[in-house]
């Protein structure tokens, strides 16, 4: 573990997707340009099988990243020690550049309601949610990257911004960042706050990866949805990231609604060149 004070050192990937089944063959038989991909941890847990068959295959060309969705940081339930223990041991299979899961609680008393939830941003959940990432690292022996999530609902309780409660918790776990951009856009939206706050707010050193996707405007909210192509606002601020922080490694989620795979990749040789732009300009 890296002192608490210390800047942790960030691997630049490039530009990577999210690993989906409908695009196995795709990958293995036209070798894309693509720098790296992101699996879903969960998909890939059950001992053998086609999926692990297919990532097999695919991590012989490719570096891939962990990201899961079930750990369930913040709940007040105990930490789940099976399901790290076969995370554990996917990693030590894979051997992934890193693993991710989300700042948020996906169930309580042993029932999982498979969704993606805010916490209040308080002392007592920063204390909570901290010495829990504390001990999922200890236990993997490497730091861990926490998302940010799109949210819908805020609590009375909360005492601080949500940048402020990321950062803070990020500083005294020492853990990296996921920073979710699509999933700024979307809350300050729905929150009515500046997104560029947001972003002037975490500590750059510890975002090791981006993620970018698109997400449904229902009028009044918008929802992340991951169906829909990256909309320009989006991209303007993956732009005003990428001025704060300089090139980080960066990925695109598409889950439902797949486009032609050709799609994807135009999406991430745009990401390619927002970021030529930005570091060109910034060495004016």
């Amino acid at each position: 573990m890296l002192a608490p004070n210390d800047p942790p050192k960030k691997a630049f990937l490039g530009f990577g997707l999210g690993l989906r089944t409908a695009h196995y063959e795709t990958i293995l038989n036209e070798n894309p340009a693509v720098d790296w991909f992101e699996i879903l941890t969960e998909n890939y847990l059950v001992p053998g099988g086609k999926p692990l068959y297919f990532l097999d295959k695919i991590r012989e060309k490719y570096p891939v990243v962990m990201h899961g969705v079930s750990l369930s940081i913040g709940s007040s339930d105990p930490l789940d020690w099976d399901y790290l223990q076969q995370v554990k041991q996917l990693a030590k299979n894979i051997v992934p550049a890193w693993i991710s899961d989300h700042l948020c609680w996906t169930g309580i008393n042993g029932k999982n309601l498979h969704d993606l939830l805010p916490l209040p941003y308080t002392e007592e959940a920063i204390r909570h949610v901290s010495d829990r990432i504390m001990q999922v690292q200890n236990f993997f022996g490497q730091q861990i990257l926490i998302e940010n999530v799109s949210s819908y609902v805020t609590y009375k309780q909360s005492v601080m911004t949500e940048w402020e409660f990321l950062s803070e918790i990020a500083k005294r776990s020492d853990c990296l960042i996921l920073l979710d951009v699509n999933n700024v856009y979307v809350s300050a939206i729905n929150h009515e706050f500046n997104p560029i706050d947001y972003i002037n707010g975490i500590p750059g050193k510890r975002v090791c990866q981006i993620h970018l996707a698109g997400h449904v405007n229902k009028g009044q909210y918008l929802i992340d949805t991951h169906d829909h192509p990256i909309i320009d606002s989006v991209w303007e601020l993956y732009a005003e990231t990428l001025h704060r922080y300089g090139a980080i490694s960066t990925m695109i989620e598409r889950d439902d609604n797949m486009p032609p795979f050709s799609d994807l990749l135009a999406e991430l040789h745009q990401a390619r060149q927002i970021t030529k732009d930005v570091l060109l300009e910034a060495n004016v």
